[in-house]
């Protein structure tokens, strides 16, 4: 881990998410969602389920849709409006393989980011606590989906697609033991990602008893804080940058 966090370079326009299940980007990278939209960037999200082993309570057939429509609403209030699910991968169980690979590679062709977003793809968080298999299956496979994407000769059938290679400039790796880079957030973008993070009211409402809005508010405030003292003071979203 960098004793000081670098500001990353805001040379891009085009921003695509990449994670495992619906509220990773909100806990992961939302305040800085946020701001890139806020500054005019496009952001899409691409989510490989819809988080239907989530909720205790709920079974899968009727948690899916709830779960797809609070992560629907959580993106709109960041002012991202192209959100899309894979269908054939279910939470808990995502294998990191070829076909995940072939399938992110194809997003990657279709959205032509400059900056791909994922989660934390090591085994295990800053805290030391053990990492799930989903997000390590996914981060990989996002990782590895940028050199995919960019050589026409791995998974040749996206060409017939229609799908020409696009190689992205970087991939940031949200929620990294090993983060080197943070993108400052200010006090909107802030505001803004607590009532997108809040909107996973369900979800959430699984988690604690507390408010979703004031459970959003106090997650969030401890992810900017604790970028801070590694950051000049401020307030940021902390990431490993590749490439």
């Amino acid at each position: 881990m960098a004793d000081t966090l670098l500001e990353l370079p805001d040379d891009f326009s085009r921003v695509l998410a990449i994670v495992a299940h619906p509220d990773d980007i909100e806990f992961g990278a939302g305040p800085a969602v946020a701001q890139w939209t806020a500054q005019g960037r496009e952001v899409a999200y691409l989510l490989v389920t819809r988080g239907e082993a989530g909720i205790s309570d709920l079974e899968p057939a009727r948690c899916g849709p709830v779960r797809e429509a609070e992560q629907r609403k959580a993106a709109a209030e960041l002012g991202v409006h192209e959100v899309d699910f894979l269908d054939h991968y279910h939470d808990g169980t995502i294998e990191y393989g070829p076909g995940l690979r072939r399938d992110l590679a194809r997003a990657v062709r279709r959205h032509r980011p400059e900056l791909i977003v994922t989660f934390n793809h090591h085994d295990t968080w800053a805290s030391g606590a053990w990492n799930t298999p989903d997000h390590r299956a996914v981060g990989l496979a996002a990782l590895d989906a940028v050199a995919d994407a960019a050589n026409r000769w791995i998974f040749p059938e996206l060409l017939d697609e229609g799908l020409e290679p696009w190689r992205a400039g970087k991939v940031a790796i949200a929620g990294s033991p090993h983060a080197t880079h943070a993108v400052a957030v200010d006090d909107d973008s802030r505001d803004r990602a607590v009532r997108s993070l809040a909107a996973h009211d369900r979800y959430l409402g699984s988690l604690s008893d507390d408010p979703p809005q004031e459970r959003a508010r106090f997650i969030l405030g401890h992810l900017l804080a604790a970028t801070a003292p590694r950051f000049g003071g401020r307030n940021g979203v902390a990431f490993q940058i590749v490439g």
